[in-house]
Order: structure tokens, then sequence, then C-alpha cells
């Protein structure tokens, strides 16, 4: 940041700072800064103030243990402090209506989106929080992967979905200091009206500060294979695909 004034915001300064961690000193969370984190995550944006999300704290090492094999391998999710799950959750509207006597009908995509929205923009609220108190974070996407697994392991009713996950500790001294990964220049990602569909040498720029010393299509190739077309997102495609079907079921068994 080098306009003076984001510097001397607290919060712009958290945001700039901000970066994943996946190692954490061997010291547990406060009660104090946990709350605050909770907290602070319930005051996000939400939908017409109906915080379609539930936050499952995952307490137990051997559900931890077990998520950081099925989370795609991630020993370090078994060593977290603090583990909050984020599941999109239309059910309990749904169940509140219909204990009022309302006969809502069945939720759609459109409010699972709303619910993944809710979810994220709760979990945001989370890391930016905890990052003021010192408290590092990572996102878990392959929560996703495995979603039946991982909808049986928690419990989860039909209308509630494992959106988002994160891990959070206080970084080690390296974790602190390392280098936070360069984002993509502004001017690619910010458009003005209407989508600007971005040809080859757009594209090339916005992307060639991650190469390194790689050529420009041998990193990119390098990261389609280990990202885009790994197994596990393949996985995640199906089982979230999956469950779709079965959300947006007509016959599904009345909760």
């Amino acid at each position: 940041m080098n306009d003076s004034k984001s510097q001397k915001n607290e919060v712009v300064k958290n945001l700039f700072e901000r970066k994943s961690v996946r190692i954490f000193e061997d010291r547990p969370i406060s009660p104090e800064d946990r709350l605050t984190i909770l907290q602070a995550a319930c005051q996000a944006p939400t939908a017409g103030n109906q915080q379609l999300y539930t936050i499952l704290e995952i307490t137990e090492p051997a559900l931890k243990k077990r998520l950081s094999v099925t989370c795609d391998n991630q020993p370090f999710i078994a060593d977290a402090p603090l583990v909050l799950l984020f599941c999109a959750d239309c059910q309990k509207w749904y169940d509140a209506y219909r204990y009022a006597g309302c006969t809502p009908r069945h939720p759609s995509a459109g409010d699972l989106m709303l619910a993944v929205e809710d979810s994220s923009l709760a979990a945001q609220n989370a890391v930016t929080a905890a990052w003021s108190l010192g408290i590092g974070s990572c996102y878990i996407g392959d929560i996703m992967e495995h979603c039946e697994l991982h909808r049986k392991l928690f419990q989860l009713p039909p209308y509630v979905f494992p959106a988002v996950m994160l891990v959070l500790g206080y970084p080690t001294a390296r974790q602190r200091e390392r280098t936070k990964p360069a984002r993509c220049p502004l001017d690619s990602i910010v458009m003005e009206n209407t989508y600007r569909k971005m040809d080859r040498d757009a594209l090339y720029q916005m992307f060639s500060h991650k190469s390194g010393q790689q050529s420009y299509e041998d990193w990119m190739t390098a990261f389609c294979n280990r990202k885009y077309n790994s197994d596990f997102s393949r996985e995640m495609g199906r089982s979230v695909r999956e469950y779709l079907k079965e959300f947006l079921s007509s016959d599904q068994t009345e909760q």
C-alpha cells in the first residue's frame, strides 16, 4: 500500500496484509478471542438479515484428523487450534415457516446461492477479525469435496450444505514473515459496466507475474494439472453436482 491514508487505516491495512497460514504455533486461541471471531462472523452482511448459515465448531480431535484426510490430505487441519465449518443453511427458515403454519415452497437453487453467499461473508468477517487479533487462517475449499461423506459426518439435513471451512491459529514466525503472493493487476479484475472477454495477450499480462522463472506456458500447464484438472477438483464437481440434484428434487422426504 503506497497510499498514506490507507496505511493509517488499520482495517484496510489488515486486509492488505492478511495471507493464508498453514503452520500454527502450538497454543490455543483464548476464549475471548474465539468469542470475538464468532461474534464478528455473525455481524457480516446477510440477505434480508436471515443469516442463512450455521457455524459448526469442530473440536473433536478424531473429526479434525478425519477432515485432514478427506479434505485432500492436508495434515495441518488436524493441528489447527480452531476449526470452523460454515454451512449454507436453508433448513432452519424452511422449518420455521412450516412450524408457523405457512406453506413454503421447497428451497430453490437461488436460495442455496444466497445461503452460500451468506456463509462466505460470515467466514470472511471471521478471517478479518482473526488477523486483527494476530490469528492466522486458511480457507479449506476442499470441504465441498466428498460432499456426501461430509454431510453424513456432520449429520447435515437436506437443505444444509458444507460451504466453507476455516482453520485458525497463531502463525509461526516464518509464516508471519512469509511474503504474501501478489494479486493480479486491478485493471484485469475491475471492468466498467459490461464484461470484457480477455484475449490471449490480455490474459498473459494478467497471469505472467505468477510464472516466476518458468515460462508462462509451462507454469499455466502445471497449474492446470495440479488444480483445475486434478482428481480432487473433479471429485468436488461430481459431489456438488450430486448434492444439487438431491437439493432440487421435488420428492425429498420432509424433515
